[in-house]
């Protein structure tokens, strides 16, 4: 996207914050709507999260990452170092409110609770993507063979019964399949004690960076204007929203923050405290010829997803959480490229890695919706995981709200009031 030199005051309808696939999809979604639409971000659109992911459209990841399993384990789990959910040890006393919201949101009823919610906003996110990528001239990037969670124990395999019949009751297509039936689909894995749920409805995007290339070219075809400059503060004004950024005052009717985890401090700012934190994000890949699996697979112990991207595998997954200013962790990478090597022995040393930042909420829920402050203000961001998947629904809401059209759905559970 052509990037706009300016500099002093302007204005525009709508500013959108953050330039993410979930304030991309928004600000094209706002300009098809007829509103003139400026994203403001200093990165290359579609970069961070929106590109390093694990490249699926994952309606079945309805569960929250805070469950009653996890509250039993939390102690081992957020200290050992190998763990798939753990803590860098120097940010443990930041986040202590944080992970004493989390704690409360794993006990049972509050776990359900925000199991159904996720499931009300994934429900439809396989068309509304598929609708996005034919709009945008990218369908070939989606392929459509599923997902798999993979056991490698019987024990692991007979446990994760229950953890399907409750996605299945909150309507989810899963199928538990035998090791021999994971082995006529993926040959190449390694023979399982286990076996594997298969979501047969699963969407993967075989390259999540072209995806977001291509998404960045439809936004600039529709005309909305990318500011390369950080938000550093936003100011409520009788007539709507002043944004300071680097030298510009951006004076908008209508602001939209779509920051990820950098959008704490503006929706403070804006007049809402949420408790976002930040967990960090590791991929490693392996360019290939020939691709590994036909479909990304989960070795569900190990808490990362092996993708089959375009000319590489990616190994992409775990989480850590640790905020937004120290180094990535070698240890993680290192944890990462030995559990790919588990499963599939002849990989060599990996051709690249890379960390990001998701925007991480203690409920696993998303901030969307207007401030408490007032509607000029709306909230897009802490999808946790699931913020590809949830691109295109986040537009259609933010987009339904701008408009004071009919959302389709309570928003209670994901207002920023509910904090």
């Amino acid at each position: 996207m052509a990037a706009a030199p300016m500099t002093g005051h302007a204005r525009c309808d709508i500013a959108v914050i953050g330039a993410g696939v979930i304030g991309l999809t928004i600000a094209l979604r706002l300009a098809q709507d007829g509103h003139e639409v400026v994203l403001l971000d200093p990165n290359i659109p579609g970069s961070g999260a929106s590109y390093g992911n694990a490249g699926t459209i994952a309606d079945y990841a309805v569960m929250p990452v805070g469950t009653p399993d996890v509250l039993r384990n939390l102690p081992s789990l957020l200290f050992n170092r190998n763990s798939p959910l753990s803590i860098r040890r120097g940010a443990l006393a930041a986040l202590m409110p944080w992970l004493l919201r989390f704690a409360a949101q794993s006990l049972p009823a509050a776990a359900a609770r925000n199991a159904a919610a996720i499931a009300t906003l994934v429900a439809s996110a396989r068309p509304a993507w598929e609708d996005l990528a034919t709009e945008i001239g990218a369908a070939q990037l989606l392929q459509r063979r599923g997902c798999l969670y993979l056991y490698e124990t019987e024990a692991a395999y007979r446990a994760a019964g229950a953890d399907m019949a409750q996605r299945q009751a909150l309507g989810i297509a899963v199928e538990l399949i035998s090791p021999s039936t994971v082995a006529a689909m993926e040959p190449m894995l390694p023979p399982l004690d286990g076996g594997a749920a298969f979501f047969p409805q699963a969407v993967f995007l075989n390259d999540p960076g072209m995806m977001m290339l291509m998404l960045t070219g439809a936004v600039q075809a529709a005309g909305v204007q990318h500011l390369p400059k950080a938000a550093d503060s936003v100011e409520r004004l009788i007539d709507g929203v002043a944004i300071q950024a680097q030298g510009l005052r951006l004076h908008a009717r209508r602001v939209v923050l779509a920051a990820g985890a950098h959008s704490r401090v503006l929706a403070r700012q804006a007049g809402d405290r949420v408790p976002l934190d930040t967990e960090r994000g590791y991929h490693v890949e392996w360019d290939m010829d020939r691709a590994l699996l036909s479909r990304p697979a989960c070795p569900a112990a190990r808490g990362f997803y092996l993708c089959p991207m375009s000319g590489r595998l990616r190994a992409a997954g775990t989480v850590e959480l640790g905020g937004l200013a120290a180094p990535p962790s070698p240890h993680r990478i290192a944890r990462l490229i030995k559990g790919a090597r588990e499963i599939f022995p002849q990989l060599g040393e990996p051709d690249r890695d890379w960390m990001g930042f998701r925007p991480s909420m203690p409920d696993s829920l998303p901030v969307i919706g207007p401030s408490r402050a007032g509607a000029e203000v709306i909230h897009a961001y802490g999808h946790g995981h699931i913020g590809l998947t949830l691109a295109p629904i986040t537009a259609r809401i933010v987009a339904d709200l701008v408009d004071a059209r009919p959302v389709g759905i309570d928003l209670a559970p994901y207002l920023p009031s509910r904090f």
